[in-house]
Parts: C-alpha cells; structure tokens; sequence
C-alpha cells in the first residue's frame, strides 16, 4: 500500500504540477513520484506509458533550471498487473532548482513540507544558494534571471571589448549550470545597487544644494558618477609669469581612482547604497564593506590589495578602467603629492571612506586675509594659547593635533596654523605628511 510521504508523491495521471514537485524533491532530500497511483493508494495505471514518460521527461527537461534531467530517472513499471511510471529524483547538487517561467522567487522555487510541495520561503531560497555557491557573492546565482545588458553592451563596444555569450561565460555573469550569477546582475541593466551623489553648503550635511541617485548597470553608474562629481569640480585659475595655470578642486585622476574603488571593493551582499558627499572642502566616498580579513590601513596604504570581488575587478581590468590590482590608493596619494592637505582613509568593520581635499580650498584658506571681527579676537587668542601650550608641552604639533585639540575643521587647522606662522609665532618644518610646526625664538 502506497502512501504519500516527504519523499513520495502519488499522482492518479499526468498533471501540469508534477515538473513543481520534481522540483521540490530536488531541493529536499529526493523522493519518487508515482503517475498512476491514487491518493489512497489505489493503483490505476496509466493507458499510455510511452507517451506519459514523454511528457513527463519533457515538462520537466523544458520548464526546470538549472537542468535537473542528470537527476532524474523515469521508468514504467508494472504493479498489480497494471503500467505505473516511476519519476525517481535525487538531490540536486545546483539547488535552488526553480520554474524557468517564474524565475527564482518563492512562486518559482518549491520545496516538501511533509507530503505536500510548497513555494519555498526567501530566507530557504538565499540559504539554497549560500550552501551551493559558498561565501562568494559573485559567483552565486542572481535571484533575478529576467536580464538585460543594454548599457554593458554599450560600454564594452565604446572599448572595442566583445561581449557576447562565450565572453559571458569567460568573464562568469554565466554560471556554469546556464544561469546568470549576481556578477550578471551588477552588470545587468536590472541592478538595483546605487550610488547616491549630494552637494552640500559649506561643510557640513546641513544644507542640500544638489542629489542624485544613479541606479542600472553599475558601468554606468560609474559613468554617470563621474559624470556628476566632475560639474561641481570647479577650476581656479592662477598665473605664473604669462602663463596662466589651471588647477581643479580635486586632481580628476584621484576622483576617478576613488570612484573605481568605491564601486570595486564594496560587498554588494548588503543592499545599501554607495554614498559621496561633496562638500566646499572635501569629497568623502562611503561604501559598504569594511577592510577585507587579515589586512590593515597601513597595508592598504602601502598599496596591498585583498580582492572582495575579484571577478568584477577582472572586468574592470579587460575594460582597462584599472590598470593593475592595489594601485589606486597609491595614485591618489601621489596627486597629493606635496600638498598641505591629504588624503584620509578610514575604516571600520562594515564601511570604509576616502576624502579627497579640496586643493583650491587650503590655497584660499593660505590667501585669507588676516582681517578677523572684532568679536572672533577672544576664541582666536585661546585657540592660539592653546596650540602655543601644545608645542611646549610636546616639542612641536601637527595640523591633526591641533584639529583634535580644538575640535576645529581641518581648514580652520590649516587657518590658524598658517597665521601663527605668519605672526613669527611658528617655524614650520617638512612638508606634505611630514609638516611640522615648531615654537618660534624669539
């Protein structure tokens, strides 16, 4: 007597709903599926085995992805004298196995609970395809399967870079059981990662002057970002002799380095957005995804790279957007080179952040008058006391010190640091990283 169980199905003659079934048991334990047999148990038979086992291999070879037939064993046997196909399924090894018309979501992908195939949950769908695909967010199967790459396409012929099916599957938005993986979907003009861009007054998130978000392909995301950031990457011009010299609020190789790293190195297992933040005297890249295991500031710094996802830096590389793996740090601290302000870098174990000075901004804050109202003379000679105190105590003082000493911005540091200097209060020594300020003797 048959009865239905976690593993077992009875069904009295072919149904639509058996390819949902063959999909339960792949993404469970296995089971057998019986066309023929009532839900009592009664054997009916089949009257035509051949073509039953036809439509049955043939629902489930066209309907289930990834493939499921290396899997599946369909044979007619004889029970009671009567034909009963038996559809014995193993355990899938490309689990979630879904309905390639519903995509892999809970109305597409089922599994057994009890005797009974059910859609399966979103929490069950992300733990299939974690156990299947490892820790690795690239190479998992994207959710969404319904994708476009009409922007991709479109920057890799602005590259004279091939794109087709072949170079999909070298490059792994194809995973190797024929579906697209999340690498596809970054890619993909469906990408629901963003990037949001803010300008703002003065230099504290106070005041809106301008946003966007960007959203698609993250090619274009990255186009459009630079895009955004290089209108409000203003130029001051200065003379030198005849010759009139140019200089931009932040060196365009260091916004782009930037932005390359943001997009790059972020864990896009989180689903929260990449920020920048443009302020009058910096722009601050925040992106999910702190430092990878096992490496520090300093390595970062030293131009060490630790790939979160290394097959997307790979596109990036054959679409010679990078150059070579670890330099980017490295290149924004050489357009800074011999700079009064530099870069920072910070991070913590979720997010890390990149701001770039604004070079125009420190040469305004060098050229200020030295004209103060009359009601700042108070604060400013306490801050001044205090830097004064600060040098005797330790020998000499940094512009960090003095930011931190004052609970000042970094430009009004550079400010005060500078008109001390320029009061015969101050001897400043070094340069760039090594810039020190010294007592004056008098």
């Amino acid at each position: 007597m048959f009865t239905e169980n976690k593993t077992t199905e009875l069904k009295r003659e072919y149904v639509d709903d058996i390819k949902n079934t063959a999909i339960a048991f792949a993404n469970c334990d296995g089971g057998t599926l019986y066309v023929g047999i009532e839900d009592d148990g009664t054997v009916r038979g089949v009257d035509d085995a051949d073509g039953t086992m036809l439509r049955v291999t043939n629902a489930i070879r066209d309907a289930v992805r990834p493939d499921l037939t290396m899997f599946l064993e369909c044979r007619c046997e004889t029970m009671e004298g009567k034909p009963v196909i038996c559809v014995r399924v193993q355990r899938g090894t490309a689990r979630p196995y879904y309905l390639h018309s519903k995509g892999i979501r809970p109305e597409g992908v089922f599994v057994r609970q009890g005797a009974s195939t059910v859609p399966a949950s979103e929490a069950a769908i992300l733990d299939m395809i974690k156990e299947t695909s490892g820790d690795s967010y690239e190479a998992a199967r994207s959710l969404e399967q319904r994708l476009t790459f009409e922007q991709a396409s479109a920057f890799f012929r602005s590259r004279n870079v091939a794109f087709g099916p072949s170079q999909m599957r070298t490059l792994h938005l194809i995973g190797p059981d024929g579906t697209y993986t999340n690498l596809a979907f970054l890619l993909s003009d469906q990408c629901n990662h963003t990037v949001k861009l803010a300008v703002f007054e003065g230099s504290k998130k106070s005041v809106f002057k301008d946003r966007q978000e960007l959203t698609g392909s993250l090619l274009q995301q990255l186009e459009d970002a630079y895009g955004y950031i290089d209108r409000f990457n203003r130029t001051r011009a200065e003379f030198s002799g005849l010759d009139r010299v140019d200089i931009r609020d932040y060196p365009p190789e260091a916004v782009r380095e930037a932005l390359l790293n943001a997009l790059v190195h972020r864990d896009y297992a989180f689903s929260g957005p990449t920020l920048i933040s443009i302020f009058e005297d910096r722009i601050e890249f925040v992106t999910i995804g702190g430092l990878a295991r096992g490496i520090g500031l300093e390595d970062i710094r030293l131009g060490v790279s630790v790939l979160r996802n290394p097959d997307l830096a790979n596109i990036f590389y054959r679409l010679r957007l990078i150059e070579a793996y670890g330099t980017g740090i490295l290149r924004i601290h050489e357009c800074y080179a011999g700079a009064a302000v530099q870069p920072a870098i910070e991070a913590t174990d979720h997010a890390f952040k990149i701001t770039l000075p604004n070079l125009n901004f420190s040469r305004e804050a060098e050229n200020a008058p030295p004209a103060r109202p009359a009601t700042s003379l108070g604060k400013r000679e306490a801050r001044v006391q205090k830097v004064i105190g600060l040098c005797r105590e330790n020998g000499w003082v940094v512009r960090k010190d003095v930011e931190a000493a004052l609970g000042v911005s970094q430009a009004t540091a550079i400010l005060l640091l500078r008109e001390m200097t320029r009061d015969g209060l101050l001897e400043k020594q070094g340069t760039a990283k090594n810039l020190r300020y010294y007592l004056a003797e008098m």
